[in-house]
């Protein structure tokens, strides 16, 4: 059994994942840990890369999906392929920064603190800014999400109110605390958590299967941790909001429907059952 499983899903962004690879294993060098790198192609080797792949990095791990099957569904299939104690969803538009012993760090955070089902580290853009990654179960502030996805919390006072409390812009991002969710593009979670409650719900084609992890963990005795003190470079180029306006966008932009798909889907499955845990 690997000590961390860290999974990338591509879909035709050769160039970041490899990348992405360079710097985690630049960052494992002299690593006591045993480390497995995944690739999980969801564009079926329309970019090449897993020929690059096994030219430059051997020793990752590339699994054909077969087709975009989807973030959650494809982080899944690469969680799978490698036993692990921890598995780490990791976008592909990350950097690990250099000479921080991330993924170490991560492992002995997790060694010490085994009641803690899952955390997300803390993400800086490239010009070091920060960036949203945890997140309240807010009834009101989920409700109003599609609006932030499209951009209008910086049209509509009413929408950005309900907007930073989701973000918890709130509290000071420089403790590390339990919060209701953390983001998927860096996420990473304990064997023993999916061996009790599965991996990410593949209904989600993508979006919002980040949230419904974290609050089924909580659900059955897992915490959810930010963590401050460890830190990524994630460029966040967020799609589904690019076109502004809800009608051009649904019209326009195909991920924007996706999330929206998504966010009725969270909807429904949790309606009645929205509460907070840690995130107050």
């Amino acid at each position: 059994m690997k000590d961390i499983n860290i999974v990338y899903v591509n879909y035709l962004m050769k160039e970041d994942i490899l990348k992405a690879v360079s710097s985690v294993l630049t960052d494992i060098l002299g690593c006591p840990y045993d480390v497995q790198i995944t690739v999980v192609d969801n564009s079926e080797n329309k970019d090449d890369i897993k020929e690059d792949l096994e030219k430059l990095y051997p020793e990752v791990k590339y699994i054909d999906a077969g087709g975009n099957i989807g973030f959650g569904k494809g982080n899944n299939k690469g969680f799978k392929s490698t036993e692990s104690r921890y598995y780490f969803a990791l976008n592909r538009d990350t950097i690990i920064p250099d000479n921080s012993n991330t993924i170490e760090r991560i492992i002995k955070f997790m060694d010490n603190n085994p009641k803690i089902g899952c955390i997300g580290p803390k993400l800086i853009n490239m010009d070091q800014t920060l960036q949203d990654t945890c997140y309240r179960f807010d009834f009101k502030s989920i409700i109003v999400k599609p609006f932030k996805q499209i951009n209008f919390d910086k049209k509509y006072n009413w929408v950005k109110k309900y907007t930073n409390r989701l973000l918890m812009k709130d509290f000071d991002h420089n403790t590390t605390r339990p919060v209701d969710w953390v983001l998927g593009a860096a996420m990473v979670v304990r064997k023993e958590v999916v061996d009790e409650i599965g991996w990410f719900d593949d209904r989600y084609f993508m979006y919002l299967e980040d949230c419904d992890w974290c609050r089924t963990m909580w659900d059955n005795g897992w915490p959810v941790y930010y963590v401050h003190d460890i830190v990524i470079q994630h460029r966040y180029a967020r799609a589904s909001a690019e076109i502004p306006g809800v009608l051009k966008a649904l019209l326009k932009n195909k991920l924007a429907r996706i999330h929206l798909i998504s966010w009725f889907k969270y909807i429904l499955k949790w309606r009645g059952k929205f509460k907070y845990y840690k995130s107050i």
